[in-house]
């Protein structure tokens, strides 16, 4: 392949991407390499996105074009081989007192198709429940969302919970939304922030590798 299937999905032709997938297949293409191939695709969509060539919902629409693709594709891949695909575990919501998505989902969704293991724990999270999510799940990155002021508050707290719970020193934690900057990112106490789904990507390989 040369890339034939990135470049199709990246140009959000959702038709002749699936028929490339479903062709491929039937030629004994290994269903491994064609889902390479869509994540490499998606990384593009996510760049154009960043460069403020495509909007959200062009990644909207990618999205919709990776499920179907996903969808051809999973009968035939083994789900060993899927799993050592995983690069690390991130945790991820929208902290206590907010309820908005978007952005956050947006980052779910990124960080899912570049290899990571998302662990979501939705919207309006408590702080605690930040604490017990990287407990269990052994994460080294934390991802917190807040569109909302008052969730600047929340977001100090949870990173001060994870201190209090002797993890602070275990995980870096990434903080985004509508209006974060430095500036919140010095009171919160995060290690970093992101100003949109691409630079979560970033942050994450950076602190995980991949």
């Amino acid at each position: 392949m040369s890339g034939e299937l990135s470049k199709r999905l990246a140009d959000l032709k959702e038709e002749e991407a699936v028929a490339f997938v479903e062709k491929a297949l039937a030629e004994g293409v290994d269903p491994m390499a064609l889902l390479g191939e869509a994540k490499e695709g998606m990384m593009t969509v996510g760049a154009r996105f960043a460069e403020e060539e495509y909007f959200i919902p062009d990644l909207v629409y990618s999205g919709a074009i990776l499920k179907r693709i996903i969808a051809i594709l999973e009968p035939h891949l083994k789900k060993d081989q899927a799993s050592e695909e995983r690069l690390g575990k991130v945790v991820i919501g929208t902290v206590q007192g907010d309820i908005h998505d978007i952005g956050k989902d947006l980052v779910v969704f990124m960080l899912d198709v570049s290899g990571f293991e998302v662990i979501d724990l939705g919207i309006d999270v408590p702080v605690a429940a930040f604490v017990d999510a990287v407990k269990e799940s052994g994460s080294k990155v934390v991802g917190l969302s807040g569109f909302l002021t008052p969730a600047f508050n929340s977001m100090k707290s949870t990173v001060q919970a994870l201190a209090d719970a002797g993890l602070r020193d275990q995980v870096k934690v990434m903080i985004g939304g509508g209006q974060v900057d430095e500036q919140i990112r010095g009171f919160t106490g995060a290690d970093a922030y992101g100003k949109d789904a691409m630079e979560a990507v970033q942050l994450a390989r950076q602190w995980i590798g991949g």
